[in-house]
């Protein structure tokens, strides 16, 4: 049987697979599970539930709440806010557990329930697994007084903008100015107020949401916009959030793209400096550039790695008590201020990082490391469950690694988030690279064809 949870929650197509009675059934699941469970007798059990613009979060987040509520749970309505947001609520607040109704970076189509533990700390699996399986069981059913309320959390974004200006300290934004695009997403109101508190001069683009246009040509997935406003505003840099805001990619003051593994590097060195790197050791994941690792290594930072997704990167930094961690698709935790990836945060501390050293981003970038040519292909189509046990398939991942030896990389796995097996191979020329990925994409694809 095929498990309801993937890497990050719940997700598929709005009124596809992720139905207003599914959302119902998980939230009365998770009622009994993360609420009365794990909560004094004496009291109901409080959750937070937030969601991004997109407008199927709407009644998904109806639903949710009614089978809390039902289930005799006490509800705080967030409304739209970014993952890291919520996560922050659930332990700034003192909640049991929190729900976030978001499909990240995928189309508006798509859209996502995600539980978070007390503390804003994401599941584990066997907790997971403990939620699927309380679902087959009959919901609880209180009257009267002992059902849950829902309440509006009146002032959830502004206590949220005022924790992220703290981890700031001292260091003042004045002076730059960035260009923020929020993705038509959740990040579109707490960003821009949180940099401009900061002291930034701040443009924004992609801060219009509607319900439908979320990620649509902007955000973290689709750069172009960003690099173009950078250069048209003469700006110092600028931040892309996805849909859900708990990513960061940037843009140099030259239109250059900086990815997360850029970010991470130059962060670490930051926090190295500060003597508040955590054993100077970074946590990544296995689809980190072999350039973040040699530009560490030159720093004298250490590399943990971990599988991909942020959730695993935050297991990775809670076993050593870690301090940064992240992704190359731009999800850093800093363990100091969140319990998940947060792009508002990491933004800003990026900035901070180029006004206290009054380099350019382009400067610090170049300074942490060199990028070496990587090339990702998404082959959709296929049967991603069987790529690691297919005979072909592994030994054309073989030649290709024979091909490139200890210069290059490859790394073939299915998506956790999307029905797609990722193709990636690292190699000392674009070229090479390319080629390879094609090659390499083309048995995939003929091989696990569905």
């Amino acid at each position: 049987m095929t498990r309801l949870f993937g890497t990050d929650g719940v997700r598929g197509v709005a009124n596809g697979l992720l139905t207003a009675d599914l959302a119902l059934k998980l939230s009365q699941a998770a009622a009994v599970v993360l609420g009365h469970r794990r909560t004094a007798e004496d009291r109901r059990p409080v959750a937070v539930v937030a969601r991004d613009p997109r407008v199927s979060g709407e009644f998904l987040a109806s639903a949710v709440e009614a089978g809390l509520a039902s289930s005799g749970v006490d509800v705080y309505d967030a409304g739209v806010l970014p993952t890291p947001a919520a996560a922050f609520l659930v332990a700034d607040f003192g909640a049991d557990f929190g729900v976030m109704i978001s499909a990240s970076h995928n189309p508006a189509a798509d859209n996502g329930i995600k539980f978070l533990g007390r503390g804003g700390h994401k599941l584990d699996d066997a907790v997971e697994d403990e939620i699927e399986a309380q679902m087959a069981q009959a919901p609880l059913r209180p009257t009267g007084a002992e059902v849950g309320r829902v309440k509006r959390f009146s002032d959830a974004e502004d206590r949220y903008v005022v924790h992220l200006l703290k981890s700031l300290g001292a260091t003042s934004l004045e002076g730059l100015k960035v260009v923020l695009d929020c993705a038509h997403g959740a990040a579109s109101g707490c960003s821009p107020e949180a940099f401009a508190a900061a002291g930034a001069q701040v443009v924004v683009i992609g801060a219009e949401p509607d319900g439908i246009n979320i990620n649509d040509g902007y955000g973290s997935t689709h750069l172009e916009n960003l690099q173009a406003a950078v250069l048209e505003h003469s700006a110092d840099l600028g931040i892309a959030h996805d849909g859900d805001a708990d990513r960061c990619l940037a843009v140099d003051h030259t239109g250059e793209v900086i990815d997360g593994d850029q970010i991470m590097a130059v962060l670490a060195i930051a926090l190295k400096e500060s003597g508040t790197l955590k054993d100077d050791t970074l946590v990544v994941t296995v689809m980190s550039n072999l350039g973040l690792k040699l530009g560490m290594a030159k720093a004298g930072i250490s590399l943990i790695e971990t599988a991909v997704g942020d959730r695993y990167v935050l297991e990775g930094m809670r076993t050593g008590g870690y301090s940064l961690g992240g992704e190359q698709s731009g999800h850093l935790i800093f363990s100091e201020f969140a319990t998940t990836g947060d792009g508002v945060l990491t933004g800003l501390q990026l900035a901070a990082r180029v006004a206290a050293t009054g380099k350019t981003l382009k400067e610090l970038a170049a300074e942490a490391m060199t990028r070496l040519p990587q090339v990702l292909i998404n082959v959709g189509g296929v049967d991603k469950a069987r790529v690691k046990t297919h005979e072909a398939v592994q030994a054309a991942v073989a030649s290709v690694e024979s091909r490139l030896g200890a210069s290059g990389r490859v790394l073939l796995r299915p998506s956790g988030t999307e029905p797609v097996v990722r193709v990636m191979i690292e190699a000392q020329t674009a070229e090479l690279a390319q080629s390879e990925a094609q090659a390499l994409a083309e048995v995939v694809k003929a091989e696990l064809a569905l």
